[in-house]
């Protein structure tokens, strides 16, 4: 301990410096075994809980019927961010009646993510204008259209 001291009171600042990194990397090297057995001790997987692809947990999901009335909601993607919920409603009014179209925008800027839900009340209806749709072009875009995953 003497020694130290005697470091830091003499005129030549080398050791000194020398003495100051080497506690700063041996302090580093012992945070860093401090945090990898922290992260190593995490809670185990729970129960229904999936594994995605890039290796970290889901959300237990569960998905909840088709509605009992036999209406079907349609998932549309690849829409142009010009695209109106009022043009995308015509598009399928012309297979059938439409409930409600709605585009999924960005809470931060309101724009369009390029993708909405069509929800029709006639099974066959919807059948048919999924069908029809597909891959049409609009506002120079192919939508892509099939029935809704309904996952919460």
């Amino acid at each position: 301990m003497d020694k130290i001291i005697q470091l830091f009171k003499g005129d030549s600042l080398v050791p000194t410096l020398i003495v100051v990194i080497a506690a700063f990397v041996a302090g580093l090297i012992v945070e860093m075994l401090l945090c990898r057995l922290c992260s190593s001790s995490r809670k185990p997987k729970a129960q229904g809980a999936k594994k995605n692809v890039r290796g970290d947990f889901q959300k237990f999901e569960k998905r909840h019927p088709a509605p009992a009335d036999g209406s079907i909601e349609i998932y549309v993607g690849n829409l142009s961010y010009d695209l109106t919920e009022d043009v995308l409603r015509k598009e399928f009014e012309a297979y059938g009646k439409v409930n409600s179209a709605r585009i999924i925008t960005n809470r931060f800027n309101n724009r369009s993510k390029g993708f909405g839900f069509v929800h029709m009340p006639n099974k066959a209806e919807a059948d048919a204008a999924v069908k029809a749709l597909s891959d049409k072009e609009i506002l120079g875009r192919k939508l892509k259209c099939n029935e809704a995953k309904n996952v919460i």
